[in-house]
C-alpha cells in the first residue's frame, strides 16, 4: 500500500491440501444358493452367486485400502501436515466489543456457504517469521508494533520464529517441510525493492494475502507472506514526522495477511492508498478485524 495505491491489487491466494473427494465403500448384498427352476428343454447349468463370506473378505480388503489411503493423505508430505496440529478447543483469544456502523470493511474472501468471512483458525498461534535483509532502520519494531495491533483488534495470537532466509514470492508454497518441518509454513514477512520483487514496481509499498484449505466445507487460512519494499519505507521510517506513516503502510498490509480488503472509505486504513492522518485501524476496520478473530476452530486442517 502506499500513494496512487491500484485499486486491483487483492491478497494473493493458493489452495494446497485440499480434502480428497470422498470416497463411499461398497456394501456387499448377501448371496444364496440360487432357487430351483424348471426347464422344458434341454438342461442348462446354473451358476451360483457368491457366498456371502467371500464378499465380506472383499469388502474388507477394499475397505482397508480405503481407509488406509486416507490415512496416508491426511498424514504424508505431499499432501500437508496432520490436520488439527496445535488446534485448542477455545479460542486463544477474542476480539474486543465494537461498535457497527463506524465505518466501511470488506473480507477478502467469504466460506463457501457464505456464513461469514474466510479467516485464520483463532484456536492456534499463527507462527511467522521475517526476512531482515534490507531492512529500514527500526524497521523490525515496525513489524513487532503492526502485529500487536492486529493481534489487539482480532484476538489471533501470533508467534515469532526468528529470523529466516527465504525469498518473498508470489508462488510461495503454504507447506515447506524440508525447511520448516510438518507443519504450516509460517507467515513470511520479507523485506524487499522492486528490483526482487515486480510486484512492487511504482508507488506500491507492499503486498500481502494468505492462502487458504478447504475441508469439511470450512475454507481457513493457513499461510501468508507481507512483502515490504524497503527503498519506499526507509525513507518514511527516517524523518520522525512520518514515522507514522511508515507504521501505517505495514499495519496495512498485515490486515490484509488476516482477510480485510480494500475499502473505498478514505477515513479507514485499508483505503487502498496512504492517508497521512490515518497511521492506525478506524472504526470500520476494527468492526471488520473483529469479525475476522471470530472465526470458527479448524480442527480439520
Amino acid at each position: 500500500m502506499s500513494a496512487g495505491e491500484p485499486q486491483g491489487l487483492n491478497p494473493w491466494v493458493g489452495a494446497r491440501g485440499d480434502a480428497p473427494f470422498p470416497v463411499v465403500l461398497p456394501h456387499p448384498r448377501p448371496g444364496g444358493d440360487v432357487p430351483a427352476v424348471r426347464f422344458l428343454g434341454p438342461p442348462v447349468p446354473i451358476r451360483r452367486g457368491p457366498r456371502v463370506s467371500f464378499l465380506l473378505m472383499v469388502a474388507l480388503a477394499v475397505g482397508a485400502l480405503v481407509l488406509g489411503g486416507r490415512w496416508w493423505m491426511a498424514t504424508s508430505s505431499a499432501f500437508g501436515p496432520p490436520g488439527g496440529l496445535e488446534e485448542s478447543a477455545l479460542p486463544l483469544g477474542a476480539p474486543p466489543v465494537v461498535q457497527p456502523g463506524q465505518g466501511a470493511f470488506a473480507f477478502t474472501g467469504m466460506q463457501p456457504d457464505g456464513s461469514g468471512p474466510v479467516a485464520y483458525s483463532p484456536c492456534r498461534p499463527i507462527h511467522y517469521v521475517v526476512r531482515p535483509d534490507g531492512a529500514p532502520l527500526g524497521g523490525g519494531e515496525l513489524v513487532r508494533q503492526a502485529i500487536a495491533s492486529v493481534s489487539a483488534a482480532t484476538g489471533l495470537q501470533f508467534i515469532d520464529d526468528g529470523e529466516t532466509q527465504e525469498a518473498p514470492s508470489v508462488d510461495r508454497e503454504a507447506y515447506q517441510p524440508s525447511v520448516y518441518g510438518r507443519r504450516w509454513a509460517p507467515v513470511l514477512i520479507a523485506w524487499s525493492t522492486s528490483a526482487e520483487s515486480p510486484e512492487l514496481v511504482g508507488d506500491v509499498a507492499g503486498i500481502a494475502g494468505s492462502a487458504t484449505v478447504t475441508r469439511a466445507g470450512q475454507t481457513v487460512y493457513v499461510s501468508g507472506s507481507v512483502t515490504l519494499d524497503a527503498e519506499d519505507i526507509a525513507p518514511l521510517v527516517a524523518a520522525p514526522s512520518t514515522q507514522p506513516t511508515a507504521l501505517g503502510i505495514v499495519t496495512h498490509e498485515l490486515g490484509h495477511l488476516v482477510g480485510l480488503d480494500h475499502v473505498d472509505d478514505p477515513t479507514q486504513l485499508m483505503y487502498p492508498s496512504t492517508q497521512l492522518l490515518v497511521a492506525g485501524f478506524a472504526g470500520g476496520d476494527r468492526a471488520g478485524l473483529a469479525a475476522l478473530g471470530a472465526g470458527e476452530c479448524a480442527p480439520d486442517v
